[in-house]
């Protein structure tokens, strides 16, 4: 259908154009002007022809764009695309605005081609800086959804998939500040209202919890180096929270940051990249041997008769045995084995005399 039209329009354009021209070409013959001018009826003829071709491949040139253009925009939000219109809109006003001095004071032949210039200059400055800036522009205040900025999931680094895990556990903020951790990270709109959720539920606990995340999204924008963007896709064929974090991460080659063990142990079967800031957290720690003699203060009983449960510097715990009547007091133990958990590492060992 848009061919069909691009075609006509063109066709009768090209039409208009080869009649002016004709009439432009005088007729003679002997000397004697001809009535009616053959030249106006071939100059119509030979515009039809050209427009309907021209119109044609034009007519499907714009089709292939529109075709195109829900691919291009894909991963561009909908506070960026109005940002960018309005930026569009206003560069052209502004743009118009100035150029008008040069196209009444310069020839036309320079005055007009230097106001186009002009005002094709600022309506892409003006699409470009109004929606790097949607997120303040367009919603000041509101929720990380509409405030986080967006660049396009494309090239050899697709970034990292943020979980809700991650964001309440904190420590990606303390990653991407030390500079271990930064690229795009990405957050899907499901998770946002997931800890949004957790943020407005009854338990304080609960609570707080779903603010810590919010607040450390908010935070990792403005850290450098590091992009944060919305993901909208709905992934509707799946209904857990985890199935469309593993769809989204399989479909962008992205890596998925948690602190779920289990969902960490499906991605990695999915062969998806998985970062883990606690595992992270637990391999960067100062390593203690069996063998080794620490310094621990003993904070209270352990579940087992007799045992004193303390901690290292770096928080690992340390169950200590015949330590229960030593509650309070800082002790001199040996390291006897550690032990790997889903929650961290877990040293044994034995109060020296």
């Amino acid at each position: 259908m848009i061919v069909e039209a691009v075609r006509l329009i063109v066709t009768l354009a090209s039409t208009a154009i080869g009649l002016s021209v004709g009439r432009a070409i005088p007729g003679w013959v002997n000397g004697t002007p001809l009535d009616p001018d053959p030249w106006r009826f071939w100059g119509a003829l030979v515009g039809a022809g050209v427009g309907y071709v021209l119109g044609g491949m034009l007519g499907r040139l714009v089709d292939r764009g529109l075709e195109a253009a829900p691919r291009a925009v894909q991963h561009t939000t909908g506070p960026q695309l109005f940002a960018g219109a309005f930026g569009v809109i206003t560069g052209v006003l502004v743009g118009a605005v100035l150029s008008v001095p040069a196209v009444l004071m310069l020839p036309p032949v320079v005055g007009w081609p230097l106001g186009g210039l002009v005002v094709l200059v600022l309506a892409a400055f003006g699409a470009r800086v109004f929606a790097a800036r949607a997120h303040e522009l367009l919603a000041p205040g509101m929720s990380i959804a509409q405030r986080a900025r967006a660049t396009e999931l494309s090239g050899d680094d697709n970034g990292y998939l943020v979980d809700s895990s991650a964001a309440i556990d904190g420590r990606l903020l303390e990653l991407a500040r030390s500079g271990l951790m930064r690229g795009s990270y990405w957050v899907p709109t499901f998770v946002i209202d997931e800890l949004q959720a957790v943020a407005d539920a009854a338990d304080k606990s609960k609570r707080r919890r779903g603010r810590r995340g919010l607040d450390m999204l908010d935070a990792l924008r403005d850290v450098p180096g590091v992009g944060v963007g919305v993901l909208e896709d709905t992934v509707p064929e799946q209904n857990e929270v985890d199935g469309k974090l593993l769809t989204l991460a399989s479909r962008f080659d992205a890596s998925l940051i948690t602190t779920d063990h289990n969902l960490a142990r499906s991605a990695e079967l999915r062969g998806i990249a998985v970062v883990n800031p606690h595992a992270l957290a637990e391999a960067l720690r100062p390593v203690v041997v069996a063998g080794d003699t620490v310094e621990v203060r003993i904070e209270k009983p352990g579940s087992e008769a007799g045992q004193g449960i303390g901690y290292l510097d770096d928080g690992t715990m340390v169950v200590v045995a015949d330590a229960a009547g030593s509650v309070g007091d800082t002790v001199e133990v040996e390291v006897g084995n550690m032990v790997r958990t889903s929650v961290g590492r877990m040293v044994f060992a034995r109060l020296l005399p």
